[in-house]
């Protein structure tokens, strides 16, 4: 039995339930298996502490650079490549290995086999055990974004025989898509803010669109209003449990210590959810329709053109400022504190780069002025009149995405499974028969924007499809054009949380990257994997700790991280519900009151990245 729990979002306590969860059933006397598949991110093990028996490197066959002495520099390779890994320019063969996806369609078109291929490492799987809990978890290796379903899948291959738990990576991307797609259920975590409700609708389409009925669980359930329950009630999302919102839960959680044996009064709360969980994992359930609304949101634009994005040139010299915000992990408060920036600089540029779930037009209310399509990849679908079922598009496919089937005529076939594909366009290069059809994949519309602070540019990415640097590339592009025509100086950028190629597109090239996290164990683990990044693309970086006085010594802990990296500590921010309260009026905090130690220390803040950045000269 398969058990996914995920979220739209970060932050919403998906490990919390799901490590909880795992330890209930343990206690009941089950077969548990714990498989973290939140690759860029793991944390379940910062809980259950398990003792670690067996480790593996995880490395691939993958492009490494160009043999100088044999390319011929005609360019096929760079054409063939949907994930601008590779570029021909000036007669220099220029790869990008961070967003190589390793499809092999490089490999396959060069005349003059000049692409060099070694292994290469993506990332370390551990196994071992937290008492009776069997513990699976991978770490990806550092700029190897574009590997996290590949490392996946080997984390889901640990699966037992018993109840397994998959800890999903939060969104709606293709991590997400890779971890729930197989499983018995899927759990979707969220909280009753605005923030909550709108990711959830997007991971609730993600799972409808994969043929997954979820459900819902609700943590900090303090409802301000009945936004949550409306939703859930107008699309038929059975809601099986609610987590009281109690700060004794996240103190507890800062530590790392299990919330149902540090606090008992809560044990009887897991039990019952993870019964429920159970019963419903063995039901068939039929899946419902995605939301027309949804629908409506992504509908495309009559405008047919579609745009591509190039790897990023960062050589102009009249480039704004460029101050990015970023987290280790989503539910930081990476976009409120955004927003606040916003609202402070008064005029600014703004670019929303966190596409796979987007929150800062809630607080912005941007007014589209521009939008247009933009292609991740491409469609491909195999004609079965043409198809021999000759399998070297199967054999090619680096995703396993083909699959042989049997046709009305007995006839062995090939076709195409949509959800597994990631839109490389191998199977097109090595079909003889002309059996298969590609085509330019839609998936995602980019806007420009106009708030009350000034430009914005940001994007609504489609139903399971998949983010990735070209698509944030694009929307930074358009950022600088925007902040050029409006002889704007600076650039405020809400950044993708993690550690994958969005994140690696959101800092590449920006002067200062902002981190934000909190006072947790998971918020220290995955504030040293961000810091990895900023210091493997040399950004310069400091630490932001949010919500600080939920733990004072996890806070000091921090500090002394920071200075071990050679960042800088920033300051620190109180908790307060004034915050929430703010999303509630769809406004930023340093909008919503003039008072208070949270509005004094974000303004500190700011005054000080002024400083270090010169952001308003």
């Amino acid at each position: 039995m398969n058990i996914a729990i995920s979220s739209g979002k970060g932050g919403t306590g998906k490990t919390f339930v799901a490590t909880n969860v795992a330890v209930a059933f343990s206690k009941k006397g089950k077969k548990v298996c714990y498989l973290d598949c939140d690759v860029e991110e793991p944390n379940g093990h910062l809980f259950l502490n398990p003792r670690i028996d067996r480790e593996e490197d995880i490395s691939l066959l993958a492009p490494v650079g160009v043999d100088n002495e044999k390319c011929i520099k005609c360019g096929k390779c760079q054409d063939a490549c949907h994930y601008n890994a590779i570029a021909v320019i000036k007669d220099k063969v220029l790869f990008f290995p961070q967003l190589c996806h390793v499809c092999g369609a490089c490999k396959i078109v060069c005349p003059e086999d000049a692409i060099i291929e070694e292994d290469k490492k993506i990332g370390v799987l551990k196994h071992g055990k937290s008492g009776a809990i069997d513990f699976h978890y991978a770490l990806l290796e550092t700029g190897e974004g574009g590997m996290s379903p590949r490392l996946i899948k080997r984390v889901k291959e640990c699966a037992g025989n018993g109840i397994n738990i998959f800890d999903s990576s939060p969104g709606t991307a293709c991590p997400v898509v890779e971890t729930v797609k197989d499983a018995d259920l899927c759990v979707l975590v969220t909280d009753p803010t605005p923030f909550g409700v709108n990711d959830l609708k997007l991971a609730v389409d993600m799972c409808r669109k994969i043929n997954q009925e979820p459900v819902v669980l609700v943590n900090r359930a303090e409802y301000m209003d009945d936004d949550l329950k409306t939703y859930c009630r107008n699309a038929q999302l059975e809601i099986i449990g609610e987590i009281p919102d109690d700060r004794k839960i996240a103190e507890v959680y800062s530590v790392g210590d299990i919330v149902i044996e540090k606090l008992p009064q809560y044990k009887k709360l897991f039990e019952d959810i993870a019964e429920r969980m159970e019963k419903l994992a063995q039901e068939k359930r039929a899946v419902k329709e995605i939301s027309s609304s949804t629908e409506k949101e992504g509908e495309k634009t009559a405008d047919k053109r579609i745009e591509k994005a190039k790897p990023a040139s960062f050589s102009n010299a009249n480039k704004p400022k460029e101050l990015v915000i970023i987290s280790g992990k989503g539910g930081t408060g990476k976009t409120s504190l955004t927003a606040s920036f916003v609202a402070l600089a008064k005029k600014t540029t703004i670019s929303d780069c966190d596409v796979d779930a987007a929150d800062l037009h809630l607080l912005l209310a941007p007014q589209i002025k521009e939008r247009g399509n933009f292609s991740g990849g491409v469609t491909a679908e195999i004609d079965p009149e043409k198809c021999t079922g000759c399998n070297r598009c199967k054999d090619a496919c680096h995703f396993s995405a083909i699959e042989s089937y049997n046709s009305e005529s007995g006839k062995e076939l090939c076709r195409i499974d949509p959800v597994a594909c990631e839109g490389c366009g191998v199977c097109y290069l090595v079909c003889k028969d002309s059996a298969v059809k590609v085509e330019d994949a839609i998936n995602v519309q980019r806007f420009i924007s106009e708030t009350r602070f000034g430009p914005m540019t940001h994007a609504k990415l489609g139903v399971a499809e998949e983010n990735s640097g070209r698509l944030v590339t694009l929307i930074r592009d358009k950022a600088g054009e925007a902040a050029s025509e409006a002889d704007e100086n600076k650039l405020i950028i809400d950044g993708a949380p993690g550690t994958g190629c969005p994140v690696i597109a959101s800092i590449t090239g920006s002067d200062y990257a902002l981190i934000v996290t909190e006072p947790t164990v998971s918020g220290i683990h995955d504030m040293k994997r961000i810091l990895d990044v900023t210091r493997h693309f040399g950004v310069t970086s400091g630490v932001v700790v949010n919500k600080y006085d939920l733990n004072t010594d996890m806070t000091g802990k921090i500090k002394n991280v920071v200075k071990d990296y050679n960042a800088e500590f920033i300051g620190t921010i109180p908790y307060d519900k004034k915050v929430t309260e703010a999303q509630m009026k769809a406004l930023s905090v340093i909008e919503y009151t003039e008072d208070g130690a949270v509005v004094k220390s974000i303004k500190q803040i700011w005054k000080k990245i002024n400083l270090i950045v010169n952001i308003n000269k």
